[in-house]
């Protein structure tokens, strides 16, 4: 399940339905598909992507920074896969890794259209949350969704987060600066459930 390689963590879970496991360099073409199939659908989630996010020639420069910040701990990029990994399902991203006293990060994600409903991300957020917490160490994960996305709200909810506050205008989604819902998981509730 762990090692290390070229100084790159390989982090990887099988669940019954799905391989979860880091993004790598050789998976530029899948991580286009992904967005390329699902573009319409996650319009409304998302900021504006430039059309480099479409192309497999645009993921190899982004995948080679995200193993470099793989190399560092300072993020974990995990996809979701289909047990032949040969189709991206989501992606779940833990970014700006904190260490020290606060020992935090940010959590985002997205399942494609014709995985939702199906309990794709809660399978998923099982494994990598419980990574992050009990390997990496993190003892505050946040995570923040517009106040509409209704099931977001409830898998977060699922998965011990709790609500902290309510920022107006958080980020630019979709060419629009929108209010999101500002929730954490600690190890404190993270350990009582």
């Amino acid at each position: 399940m762990f090692g290390y390689r070229g100084g790159i963590p390989k982090i990887r879970f099988e669940t019954q339905r799905m391989v979860i496991r880091l993004a790598y360099e050789r998976d530029a073409e899948r991580l286009a598909d992904y967005y390329t199939l699902n573009r319409r659908f996650l319009i409304p989630w998302e900021p504006v992507r430039d059309k480099t996010h479409y192309l497999p020639s645009g993921w190899e420069h982004r995948l080679q920074f995200m193993n470099e910040l793989h190399r560092q701990e300072s993020a974990f990029h995990f996809l979701l896969l289909t047990q032949k990994e040969d189709e991206v399902i989501g992606v779940a991203n833990y970014s700006n890794v904190m260490r020290g006293a606060f020992n935090a990060c940010f959590l985002g994600y997205s399942v494609g259209e014709k995985w939702q409903g199906h309990g794709y991300m809660s399978e998923a957020l099982t494994e990598t949350l419980r990574y992050m917490q009990r390997q990496q160490g993190m003892h505050r994960i946040m995570a923040n969704y517009m106040p509409h996305n209704l099931r977001s709200g409830n898998l977060l909810a699922k998965h011990g987060f709790e609500r902290e506050g309510y920022a107006k205008n958080y980020l630019q989604i979709n060419q629009e600066w929108r209010d999101h819902v500002l929730t954490a998981l600690t190890t404190r509730t993270y350990f009582k459930r």
